[in-house]
Order: C-alpha cells, then sequence, then structure tokens
C-alpha cells in the first residue's frame, strides 16, 4: 500500500506500513528522545552485539534489540513511511539495511527515523510527555516504573525511599498491557497519596519477557525523564541510573497500619493478599479489603477483572466437519438464553461464512484469515461482557492459539474440542463433502487432504458418536457452572 494523502508531494507515493504494537511503541520512544543514543531501528550488527553483551557495536550500553518487521516485498524500498494503525503518518524510515533474523527467518529494515507528527494513539495521550517538554528537575527525582497498580505497601514503601533521598517523585506507568487505561486510572487515583509535587507520565513500553534487560530499559528510560534513581524490586547491574530496593514491610494487625517489618512484632504480621487470592476474590465479585488497597485501586481492579458470572467469554468449538460442534453450540446458546444473566452471540461456521467472510477461498491462508475473523469479532463480543460462541473447524493449532491470547486479553476462553471420529464424520456426511474431497473434487479439505491438528489445550472434549446432543449441551454447561461463568439452576 502507499502512503496517505496529506503528506508532502515527495512522500505520496511512498510505500506505508504499520508496525507491530511492540514496534509502534518503540518507534514513539526513539522520536520522543527516550531511547537515546538511538535515532532508528537496529541492523544485523548492532542486534546481535546487543543480544549477545547487552552493548551496541560502537560499545554503548544497550539492554533491547529495537528492530522493524517488515514482508519481504518492502526491503527493496530506499524509503518506507511508518504509520499507526489508524493509516496516520508517524514518520518516514530511510532503510540502510534489510536483513533476515537468524532465529526467525523474518525480514527486518534498519535506518534512521525522520519524525512526520508525534503519535497520538493509545489511552491517556494527553498525559504523556517527552523529555525535552519537562523542566530541568532540581535535586534527586525517584521514578517508578510500574505495569501493576500501587497497593498501601508500595505507596508505603515509596514514601520512605522518597523522604529518605529527599527526591521527587516520577511515577511512569508502562503502557503495553492487558489493562492499560485502568492502570492509568488507578495510579492517578492515589495521586493524594503520593509525595507533593509527584508527576504520573505514561509511557509505552510493552514488555520484553526477560525480567533483567525489563530492569535495564526501565532505568534507562526513567533517567531519560531525569530520573536519579529507581525504586526496584531486586538489585540488577549495570542500570542507566542506581536501582533504590526499599526495606521490606507488612501489615501490622495490631495497629491496623502498614510499616516497615522490622518495627513490628512478629506476631502482629498480617499475610499478605497474594495475587492468587487477589484473583479469587475478583472472580467471585467480592470486595477487596481496604487494608490492602485504596478504595480507588479495588475499584479500577474490578473493573479490569470483572466477576465471572459478568465477565466476557467465549466458548470455541473446534473439530471435524460433521463432528456435531455446530449442534452442540446452537444446544448451548438456547440453554443459556432460556436461563438468562447473559448475552448470547452464536458464530457458527457456515454463518459467518456467507456474512463475514464471503469471498474467501478455502486455501489455507484464507482459512486462517476466516478464523482470525472469527476471533477478532469474539473479541470484541467478549470485550464488552458479553457470551460468543463459535463453531467452525479451526484445524490449525497456531490459529486457535492467536484467537485465545486475543480473547484472553479482554476476558476468558473456553476450548471445546468436539472429538468426533472421522469415519463418523464421514458417515453423517449431510452436505456430501467428504465424498466429493475423497474423489478429488475439493482441494485441501480437513481430514481428507488437509490435516487437522488436534488440540492439546482442551478444556473440554466431547465425542458426539457416543453422547446425544443434549448431553453433550449439558456438560459444556456444567463446565460453564463449575468454572462460575453461568449461574446455576
Amino acid at each position: 500500500m502507499t502512503a496517505e494523502a496529506g503528506l508532502p508531494d515527495t512522500l505520496r507515493d511512498l510505500p506505508a506500513w504499520t508496525p507491530d504494537p511492540v514496534e509502534l511503541a518503540d518507534l514513539e520512544l526513539v522520536l520522543a528522545g527516550v531511547y537515546r543514543p538511538l535515532t532508528g531501528f537496529l541492523g544485523s550488527f548492532d542486534t546481535a552485539m546487543v543480544i549477545a553483551g547487552g552493548r551496541l557495536a560502537d560499545g554503548t550500553p544497550w539492554p533491547v534489540p529495537v528492530t522493524l518487521s517488515v514482508p519481504k516485498e518492502l526491503t527493496g524500498h530506499e524509503r518506507i513511511v511508518l504509520q499507526d494503525p489508524e493509516g496516520v503518518p508517524l514518520a518516514v524510515l530511510r532503510a540502510g539495511e534489510a536483513w533476515q533474523d537468524p532465529t526467525t527467518q523474518g525480514w527486518r529494515l534498519a535506518g534512521p527515523l525522520e519524525a512526520l507528527r508525534s503519535p497520538a494513539h493509545g489511552p491517556f495521550h494527553r498525559l504523556r510527555r517527552r523529555p525535552d517538554e519537562l523542566d530541568a528537575p532540581e535535586g534527586d527525582v525517584l521514578a517508578v516504573a510500574t505495569r501493576e497498580p500501587l497497593h498501601r505497601k508500595q505507596l508505603g514503601q515509596l514514601r520512605q525511599v522518597a523522604e529518605r533521598l529527599a527526591a521527587k517523585v516520577l511515577v511512569l506507568p508502562l503502557l503495553g498491557g492487558e489493562h492499560d487505561e485502568s492502570l492509568v486510572r488507578a495510579l492517578l487515583g492515589v495521586r493524594r497519596e503520593l509525595p507533593d509535587g509527584a508527576q504520573i507520565i505514561p509511557v509505552p513500553l510493552p514488555s520484553r519477557g526477560d525480567r533483567e534487560r525489563d530492569v535495564l530499559l526501565r532505568a534507562h528510560v526513567a533517567a531519560a525523564y531525569g530520573a536519579t534513581h529507581l525504586l526496584a524490586e531486586r538489585e540488577t547491574e549495570g542500570t542507566a541510573v542506581p536501582l533504590v530496593v526499599p526495606e521490606p514491610w507488612a501489615y501490622d494487625a495490631d495497629v491496623e497500619v502498614w510499616r516497615p517489618v522490622a518495627r513490628i512484632e512478629p506476631d502482629h504480621v498480617q499475610a499478605e493478599l497474594t495475587p492468587e487470592r487477589l484473583n479469587e476474590l475478583l472472580d467471585a465479585g467480592e470486595p477487596v479489603p481496604d487494608w490492602f488497597t485504596p478504595p480507588a485501586v479495588a475499584a479500577e481492579l474490578a473493573l479490569a477483572r470483572p466477576p465471572k458470572r459478568s465477565r466476557g467469554i467465549t466458548v470455541f468449538f473446534t473439530g471435524l466437519s460433521g463432528s456435531g460442534k455446530s449442534t452442540v453450540a446452537r444446544g448451548l446458546a438456547d440453554a443459556l438464553v432460556e436461563r438468562g444473566g447473559r448475552t448470547v452471540t452464536l458464530l457458527d461456521g457456515d454463518v459467518v461464512r456467507r456474512m463475514l467472510s464471503a469471498g474467501l477461498t478455502f486455501s489455507r491462508a484464507d482459512r486462517d484469515l476466516n478464523i482470525r475473523r472469527i476471533g477478532f469479532v469474539a473479541a470484541e463480543i467478549t470485550r464488552h461482557g458479553g457470551t460468543a460462541i463459535c463453531a467452525p473447524i479451526a484445524p490449525y493449532a497456531a490459529t486457535r492459539a492467536e484467537v485465545r491470547r486475543m480473547v484472553s486479553a479482554v476476558g476468558d476462553f473456553v476450548l471445546v474440542h468436539v472429538a468426533t471420529p472421522l469415519e463418523e464424520c464421514e458417515r453423517r456426511d449431510r452436505k456430501g463433502l467428504y465424498a466429493k474431497a475423497r474423489a478429488g473434487q475439493i482441494p485441501e479439505f480437513t481430514g481428507i487432504s488437509d490435516p487437522y491438528e488436534e488440540p492439546d489445550d482442551a478444556d473440554l472434549t466431547l465425542d458426539t458418536s457416543r453422547t446425544t446432543p443434549d448431553e453433550a449441551v449439558a456438560r459444556v454447561l456444567d463446565l460453564l457452572v463449575g468454572g462460575g461463568w453461568v449461574r446455576a439452576e
């Protein structure tokens, strides 16, 4: 595709590309100067040096690869317009190197970036600041770079360390998780409990999945925003600013306050609320205790993780053609409507093919696209608290996993494998599809000339050659009731 109109004439004919979410975050931070000395995406040698030793080729410490993946057809262009998901042009990449990742075999482009406009996508953009938009700090600045809300324990530790350092406080909510909006609202909700003059500046910084490198990157970002210290859970060597690990705190049940463990009698220490127990409370719709977190944070936790009985959910049936998945899916939809309490949408394979995926062929690429479209719609239904029931064949494990990730980011996902044997599916064959496939009239037919990858992550397995439709529906309902998503009759 070519770049959008509205660009200078010299750029309108350039190809345009939308980076993935991590690359978009990197793009924004490069353009904002947060990633200085980086001025663009890294080449193969710099990337290899960073992975191997945490340094750029010139010896400058740098913790993570900052690369741009592109389709192979874009590697022959000297300049590319990079745009956000809405198609807004953000920058021009002047490609200095096209290279192939030795691990993934995917193609990368490296080179400096020329800013076109400031990124404007993502939540709470009005709170974001470039480092050069801030006043130069006077004295020490203690940064907290977090993907989690600050509960009473962390707030107490933060105040204690800030007072000891006589430092101002900078809170950096790290965006790129499942509930960015709730994170920022939760931190804004405890602003009064932060030291006077504390600033809250959201930063798009998805996790790289490596704890040590993530800490090093957080420290670099904090330093770019003027921090002189970074609050951390443990020591890590080589950070851009010193890490400060607070002393252990606990809840003193005798005087009902959080304070340093050293000042509490051992038999007065109340056990901390574990993440597992916190999730149990939220799943059941029970209140989060005030001693653990301020009410503003508790409210955001409940919004981000609603009780299971009102949380959005996708029930995804997969199985061969003729396995009975559509029959069970329709029976489940009817049963849920009869019980009440949930909004139900049935996305059956044949109906989706006519309405959502008309024009697609039965090639592997188009079948995958069909499942992704179903997953996208199911995720939106789930996001808004509804129940999506899907019944496609979905033969490929990787595509099913993609849908699971898509839905799980906004709600819950249940996979039901309708494992009716192929022989029984062929015997039923009401549409004559298997006979045509056996005769070679239908290429790439699942179960005959194309594989069905049986799931190893199914939450429930059914065989409709051994159960009636009503019995199969009852088993799915039992799973949903037992999991807390559906009320028992």
